[in-house]
């Protein structure tokens, strides 16, 4: 058995308009007035309001601090790096001491393991070395870095928490999902990049999981299945390049998702007897607005039932690998005594084309 029993978030503290982000791509990637429109009108369907970034050069078209105001020369992998190292542990910092702050008689000598997930920047020793020095966990605890798998990885940090936590009564699992996507902007003007420069941005969440419930609300994971659709191998990858981490992410991803879900659902919930009339709640990673139409068509559940997804999206935009997080925090907020026993269904995505899928209980322990 397991249980999350606390939720923390963070964001930096540059939260920008979504038509202010609009306006410095267009400036920055010296767009031709057919991919002006193209651009503007990916901005406006995306669904996102608001997003963060460690810079604050999407607020402006010009007096830039990271990028080159004076030539085309652009920030090198090496300089984005640099930066990650400078900024993640700071946004780490502050989702994992909201999280461990709620828990008030929690000593952190009693953490046994640390799980740190980012596929936006890496280093060693590294964030979760950081991560124990500035938390204050003991030098001892068991640590686990996932990286490099995008939206999915909070997936693949759940079942490691679950798993030791079924190995050890009195397993305490601190995951903490960090990612700071803003500085890997492309400014080339294709399809992939004006997509992916729509959608992403910065932000960290981080959980703790244990083998003991706490009093009060927490969520079990009872059930997780994986999947992978060969068929959209290339419409969504990760590559390190020489001026940042480059995206490919194709318009053909919702389609993909959209001919995967329902097998998933189904295999998913077959593993626990359940069916879909069971679900209660849903915790969907918005990689993007159509993606979250593709799933409610197929699955045939409404916008409403999906309210968590479009609320993190507009606020937030998608932060990779925390984004479900995300999710699941906003919809754990809402949550009573009277749902005990209530299942939620959450799904999340990536390269591969990876699908991850979980069900969790509500469970309010006295």
């Amino acid at each position: 058995m397991s249980y999350i029993t606390s939720i923390g978030i963070a964001n930096p503290e540059h939260q920008i308009e979504q038509t202010a982000i609009a306006n410095f791509m267009v400036k920055a990637m010296k767009l031709s007035e057919d991919d002006e429109r193209k651009l503007r009108a990916l901005h406006r369907m995306s669904g996102i309001e608001t997003r963060y970034s460690v810079l604050n050069d999407y607020s402006k078209t010009e007096r830039f601090e990271f990028y080159s105001n004076t030539s085309d020369v652009f920030p090198s992998t090496k300089q984005r790096a640099e930066l990650f190292q400078k900024h993640a542990i700071h946004l780490a910092t502050s989702s994992a001491e909201k999280c461990l702050s709620q828990i008030a008689d929690l000593k952190r000598s009693e953490i046994t393991h640390l799980v740190v997930v980012s596929c936006t920047g890496m280093y060693a020793p590294g964030l979760d070395i950081d991560l124990v020095k500035v938390l204050g966990l003991k030098s001892s605890i068991e640590r686990t870095c996932i990286n490099f798998m995008g939206c999915y990885a909070a997936f693949n940090a759940l079942k490691l928490a679950h798993s030791f936590c079924e190995q050890n009564p009195q397993g305490k699992v601190l995951v903490v999902c960090v990612e700071l996507c803003s500085i890997h902007f492309q400014r080339e003007a294709t399809e992939d990049n004006l997509l992916a420069n729509s959608l992403f941005a910065d932000g960290s969440a981080a959980l703790l999981v244990e083998a003991q419930p706490r009093e009060g609300i927490n969520l079990k994971p009872i059930s997780f299945f994986c999947d992978i659709a060969t068929s959209g191998e290339h419409d969504m990858a990760w590559s390190i390049g020489d001026f940042g981490f480059e995206m490919r992410l194709s318009s053909y991803v919702p389609d993909v998702i959209k001919g995967g879900i329902k097998k998933l659902t189904a295999s998913l919930l077959q593993k626990i007897n359940f069916s879909l009339s069971d679900i209660s709640f849903f915790a969907i990673h918005p990689g993007g607005k159509k993606i979250l139409e593709a799933i409610e068509t197929e699955l045939s559940i409404s916008k409403e039932q999906n309210q968590f997804a479009y609320r993190v999206l507009k606020n937030y935009g998608n932060m990779s690998s925390p984004t479900v997080l995300f999710v699941l925090h906003e919809l754990a907020s809402t949550l009573q005594k009277t749902d005990d026993g209530k299942k939620i269904l959450s799904f999340a995505f990536g390269p591969g084309l990876t699908l991850e899928s979980m069900v969790l209980e509500v469970v309010n322990h006295q």
